[in-house]
């Protein structure tokens, strides 16, 4: 039998009244205790369903496939023809040696140290869409470096262009090109370069495309890609491989 301590300073009803209270203090915190026992069990039950409320939605980026023309500088003309155009002499090399194809045309500006550049499908385009190909050609030729403002620009069939000559010496990324030429007198050095879903693109200016122009100019490249970065909003590292050299900003 459980002993019950009496307080000898209070007589019976008093003691029988301080358990009493004394009891409803612990039934109360009995009660709480058993509270707070169901509602962590029923949080807990419900604990799945809070992680998969809250779990944060991980959105993975789709890595798009490159094609095999974004090695080099390329554009689309109005009329949809690809054009791409060489980096450098062994760009030029691979470019010819394993892209050119019969159906397509050969395009070259009339100055040493200029680019490889193929129509592709370009027997079938159009004057306008030749016009657009010569002045990309120009662009990424030497007489943008040179402060030139327009060059020459030939066009070739692929049975035309061959590293076979003749006596003569061909370098790398040089050609020799037989038989007569198709010109395009004085294309314009005038690319514009602008934003696309897969990024920054430069194209000639005839082609029609809304974006920042450049020209042949004094300012660095490198200033002209910061000026542009913050324009287009794009890292000015993605635009140095596109400004040919030194180029002014035009507004037109």
């Amino acid at each position: 039998m459980p002993k019950i301590r009496i307080d000898a300073r209070l007589n019976a009803q008093q003691n029988a009244a301080r358990y009493f209270d004394e009891a409803k203090k612990f039934k109360a915190k009995a009660e709480g205790a058993r509270k707070a026992i169901v509602d962590t069990e029923s949080k807990l039950a419900k604990t799945p369903e809070l992680v998969e409320i809250v779990r944060p939605k991980i959105r993975v980026k789709e890595v798009r496939e490159k094609k095999w023309f974004e090695k080099f500088h390329f554009f689309t003309t109005s009329g949809g023809f690809l054009v791409v155009a060489g980096k450098d002499a062994k760009s030029n090399e691979l470019l010819v040696a394993r892209h050119m194809e019969a159906g397509d045309l050969f395009m070259h500006a009339d100055i040493t140290g200029a680019p490889a550049t193929i129509v592709k499908n370009g027997q079938t385009a159009g004057e306008t869409d030749m016009k657009e190909a010569a002045q990309f050609s120009a662009c990424y030729s030497s007489a943008w470096k040179n402060g030139l403002h327009a060059v020459d620009v030939y066009a070739v069939t692929p049975e035309q262009v061959s590293k076979k000559s003749h006596g003569e010496y061909v370098g790398k990324g040089g050609f020799m090109i037989y038989g007569e030429r198709r010109w395009f007198r004085n294309a314009q050095l005038k690319l514009v370069l602008f934003m696309e879903e897969t990024g920054v693109m430069a194209a000639p200016f005839l082609s029609g495309h809304a974006g920042a122009l450049i020209t042949p100019g004094r300012k660095s490249k490198k200033n002209v890609a910061d000026i542009l970065a913050k324009r287009l909003a794009v890292p000015a590292d993605s635009l140095m491989p596109l400004i040919p050299g030194d180029a002014d900003l035009k507004q037109e």
